[in-house]
């Protein structure tokens, strides 16, 4: 799609109280839900308790769900680590779900920029570190 193509309004909408900003690139940001750093135990730990202790992903009360996160399932990590080390990319030292992220950012990117120079493509994820 060629941004210039779009209505004033669809490229220029800002509240009306908003300063003038120069304008002219658009940013794609893929999201995903996130990996952990690696596949020993403390990376696993940390992941899970982040994923699992974010209210929008577990709608359980807290005082129902704390001592289920704690005494079950944040005893896992050997296991689940064991799990991811039977998917983990040894290659680029990360899970699979990072790989396919970057490598969806970056095929996008460039289908993108065959279309507009001012596209710029980039990825993030929710929970976890990934670099």
């Amino acid at each position: 799609m060629n941004i210039s193509q779009l209505p004033k309004e669809a490229r220029t909408a800002r509240p009306a109280a908003h300063p003038p900003a120069p304008s002219g690139k658009v940013g794609v940001l893929l999201v995903n839900l996130g990996t952990p750093e690696g596949t020993d135990y403390w990376s696993i730990r940390r992941y899970l308790h982040e994923f699992l202790s974010d209210r929008r992903v577990i709608e359980t009360p807290r005082a129902l769900w704390a001592p289920i996160l704690q005494a079950i399932l944040l005893r896992r990590p050997h296991a689940k680590g064991r799990d991811y080390e039977a998917i983990w990319n040894k290659e680029l030292n990360e899970g699979p779900l990072k790989t396919i992220t970057r490598s969806q950012s970056e095929k996008l990117g460039l289908k993108l920029r065959d279309l507009d120079r001012d596209v710029i493509v980039d990825w993030a994820m929710r929970y976890g570190a990934p670099p």
